[in-house]
């Protein structure tokens, strides 16, 4: 889902670096990290040293981390993608940095099958949100090059199911970082 903020809707303040979202996200209560996380006006080139590339998979670098929120920035080679997954029970906002992505959501049909339900693509700027009762997702860099996208997780995401394509199920898995910033 992309979601667009009319900036009448919000009271919160611009928050144009790192340390002023963060700020923020620790600050603030959960209820609202929605309007916080539309309030970022944040330039890209902030993202830059903080980001890691790999050929073999999309690397996820930890720019906050505390007992309420974590707060990652996801860089994508050109075709990566995520498997299918959850979020361990907790709320997720994603913000396109740079580039697009698609994301594809599952359900459990009533045959307990598990089946792809809509396709959404997100651009520079969109945001969009994801918890578990809306069921599994994955994301894929569709741009011409490189990605980036910030996520916000309500609650450090520790491990999470994802799909095995080989056994067909679902297995959990621990939650890394390929970076941590300091």
């Amino acid at each position: 889902m992309v979601v667009t903020l009319n900036p009448k809707e919000s009271n919160h303040a611009t928050y144009q670096t790192l340390d002023e979202l963060v700020t923020a996200l620790s600050e603030e209560e959960r209820t609202t990290y929605s309007n916080i996380f539309h309030s970022i006006k944040i330039p890209n080139s902030t993202f830059e040293p903080c980001s890691s590339w790999s050929n073999s998979r999309y690397t996820r670098n930890c720019l906050a981390e505390n007992e309420k929120f974590e707060l990652i920035l996801l860089c994508w080679e050109e075709g990566q993608k995520t498997p299918i997954h959850d979020h361990g029970g907790e709320e997720c906002w994603v913000k396109v940095i740079e580039g697009e992505l698609r994301e594809t959501h599952y359900k459990y049909n009533e045959d307990g099958e598990l089946k792809t339900g809509k396709t959404a693509v997100s651009k520079t700027d969109d945001i969009s949100y994801m918890i578990d009762f809306m069921g599994f997702h994955s994301l894929e860099n569709i741009s011409d090059g490189r990605a980036m996208s910030l996520h916000l997780y309500a609650k450090p995401i520790r491990n999470c199911k994802i799909f095995d394509d080989k056994s067909g199920q679902f297995v959990r898995k621990d939650m890394n970082y390929c970076t941590v910033a300091k």
